[in-house]
């Protein structure tokens, strides 16, 4: 839910070999499939550029705001009672205010 703190996007930005492979081990441990440290390339999902495969086919949250033409679901008007983003605003309540920001 925020970039600048996602180890993806902070390995890409500062070419960070190890990050990527920490990072890799941990989100393919995570979610049981296979994740190579070469997957780890991410420039965020407000511009354009490389994405995580998550990131860029499979986010419902990301897939959600494209199709409603907005740069994320901080911008959207339904953004407090959307049932996308309800499980994570429920379990980490800063995103919200994070994204609200």
């Amino acid at each position: 839910m925020d970039c600048e703190k996602c180890d993806a996007y902070i390995a890409t930005i500062n070419d960070d070999q190890k990050l990527r492979e920490k990072t890799a081990k941990l989100w393919a441990k995570l979610n049981n499939a296979p994740i190579l440290p070469e997957h780890i390339n991410c420039q965020g999902c407000r511009v354009d550029g490389i994405k995580t495969v998550f990131c860029d086919s499979i986010c419902s949250i990301r897939s959600c705001a494209m199709k409603k033409g907005v740069d994320t679901c901080g911008d959207c008007s339904n953004l407090e009672i959307c049932p996308t983003v309800r499980v994570i605003h429920e379990n980490n309540p800063s995103d919200l205010k994070n994204l609200k920001e």
